[in-house]
């Protein structure tokens, strides 16, 4: 036991009793470069702006890069905790507004496919972990990968961004049709992301949602639009959310729509206040062969 724990005691068990569950997203995209890190890490610093207490984990694994975006250099990473060296609780380190940042590694090919035993230790380490959280936010892979849709299955909801390319709209229409057909997905959100308006952002997403409604049996929502703005290019060179550097300016402002939006979503019932709901999804189980 921590040292600092044993006077809070009652009051922590009074917290694990009345605390709401923990809000868990996956944020994710059908092919890379459509910003979708900067959306995950926005949306962290958006919720923590709002005093909650958000974990960031970097689930791209094998191409992480949370770390550079929030100008951070971590001395361990989740490559540890697999390993078994370091605990989760160990390798996290506090980004900007209090973001608790889970690392992962970058340029380790090994990372990106996980052996059962690996990605088993992976859960044990989420189930271990005692930190407090109001919500926690998954930033995936790019892609199909399997690694991509474990995550994405293990979330409450899944985010996908998209930006006005024919490859971004046919790669996220891939990647929802993977999670509804193959894993029983029935609903997923889309972000647009880099438009030129709300109009843009809202046709962007009609391309995809009359080809998912036609084709698929998944519900595809619209959670909003965040604008091509010269101050987002300008924070990542800070190496700062663009949220806590310019709080007004336009992506800033359209981010916390969207993070307003979701705090005003029911979470699931019978979810507890830690994150077993992740933990348990995250166990791997059996995929039907074709």
């Amino acid at each position: 036991m921590h040292i600092n724990a044993a006077p809070n005691d009652k009051g922590d068990n009074m917290n694990l009793m009345t605390k709401p569950p923990v809000r868990v997203l996956a944020v994710t995209s059908g092919k890379g470069g459509v910003g979708k890190t900067n959306i995950s890490v926005n949306l962290a610093a958006a919720f923590a702006r709002q005093d909650k207490q958000v974990l960031l984990m970097d689930a791209d694994l094998g191409l992480a890069n949370i770390d550079i975006l929030l100008g951070l250099q971590p001395q361990f990473d989740l490559r540890h905790v697999i390993s078994g060296e370091k605990t989760l609780e160990e390798i996290i380190v506090e980004g900007p507004l209090g973001v608790k940042v889970i690392p992962a590694s970058s340029g380790i090919a090994h990372m990106a496919e996980l052996s059962s035993a690996e990605h088993a230790g992976l859960v044990r380490a989420f189930s271990d972990l005692s930190l407090a959280a109001d919500i926690m936010i998954v930033d995936t892979a790019a892609g199909i990968a399997d690694g991509v849709i474990t995550f994405c299955k293990a979330c409450q909801e899944v985010l996908v961004t998209v930006c006005d390319e024919p490859a971004s709209i046919t790669d996220a229409y891939a990647l929802i049709k993977l999670l509804s057909k193959d894993h029983g997905a029935k609903r997923v959100q889309i972000i647009a992301n880099m438009v030129r308006s709300d109009a843009h952002g809202e046709d962007l997403y009609n391309k995809i949602r009359r080809v998912t409604d036609r084709f698929l049996d998944v519900q595809v929502d619209y959670l909003g639009a965040v604008p091509l703005d010269e101050y987002v290019r300008k924070a990542v060179q800070q190496q700062k959310p663009v949220i806590s550097s310019y709080p007004r300016s336009p992506a800033s402002v359209a981010i916390t729509k969207i993070a307003n939006k979701i705090d005003r979503w029911r979470i699931p019932e019978g979810m507890s206040g830690n994150l077993e709901f992740f933990v348990e999804r995250l166990l791997p189980k059996e995929t039907p062969t074709h």
